[in-house]
């Protein structure tokens, strides 16, 4: 475990420049972090905000910098856009000035993210029988990694073998099986649909209500509107919930410390 005398923590987000919910939940967990006073230094870094990733390279003076995406999937920014940005040249980077940037696991790799899922799912639908209830966990997708979709998946197998809920999947936005074909999916007279995202920002809040026919068009962001969801919304014949992405949960700053405290110091 780092001291929090000599360590510096860096969370890095993504970040949007149409969306201000993108940023939220990493400079919240940040802000938890820091009052904790377990590192001598805690900020953040985004790929579409400031302070952006290159600029993240100057903002500490620690020996030690522990880098922790907050990301949900191990896939294309984690394995490529990260560590070209930040410099990073594998799990420990031994920069020439004599820091030790430590990259750990990105957010969504906790095996926490289960019972976050779940909590999200509960708290959605509160009262209603899970076994009347399809469950669904929305990822992105995409071809420019195929590791984009396994962390969805994995989460969906595993709350299935649980088999509290009469159907689990997990679907994407941009490849099969497609959240926008949920009714075809699913049997259930309940659908819950859970973002598997780390924010509110565009995908969750104005992508996806689209795609599962919420709504016609991209609406406001999440902090703009007054009411956040109104659910349950009967649609195409069913009672459909429609979750907060999983990112906003308080619990994720125990996740992004864990991660930290999980990173190998044998690789260094």
């Amino acid at each position: 475990m780092p001291s929090p005398s000599n360590s510096a923590l860096l969370l890095v987000g993504h970040g949007s420049t149409q969306n201000p919910d993108s940023s939220a939940p990493t400079l919240v967990h940040a802000d938890v972090i820091r009052a904790r006073g377990r590192f001598a230094e805690v900020e953040c870094c985004f790929w579409k905000e400031e302070p952006s990733m290159r600029e993240a390279r100057h903002l500490f003076e620690s020996p030690d910098v522990f880098v922790v995406p907050n990301f949900i999937s191990e896939g294309y920014f984690t394995q490529t856009v990260i560590p070209r940005e930040l410099g990073l040249d594998g799990r420990v980077t031994h920069r020439a000035d004599g820091q030790a940037w430590n990259y750990c696991e990105p957010a969504g790799s906790h095996p926490a993210m289960t019972e976050l899922l779940l909590r999200q799912a509960r708290a959605v639908a509160p009262g209603v029988d899970p076994r009347e209830t399809a469950l669904l966990i929305v990822g992105h997708g995409t071809g420019l990694n195929d590791n984009s979709a396994v962390a969805a998946k994995r989460q969906a197998e595993r709350i299935g073998a649980r088999g509290e809920y009469a159907e689990v999947l997990s679907t994407y936005m941009e490849e099969p099986p497609l959240i926008a074909e949920w009714d075809q999916l699913t049997s259930a007279p309940n659908v819950v649909v859970v973002p598997f995202f780390i924010a509110d920002g565009l995908h969750s809040f104005q992508d996806i209500p689209v795609l599962l026919g919420l709504e016609t068009e991209p609406t406001a962001a999440a902090a703009q509107r007054d009411v956040f969801r109104q659910t349950p919304r009967q649609l195409r014949g069913r009672n459909l919930y429609y979750a907060a992405a999983i990112g906003t949960d308080p619990g994720f700053a125990d996740v992004l410390l864990d991660l930290v405290d999980a990173f190998d110091g044998t690789d260094r």
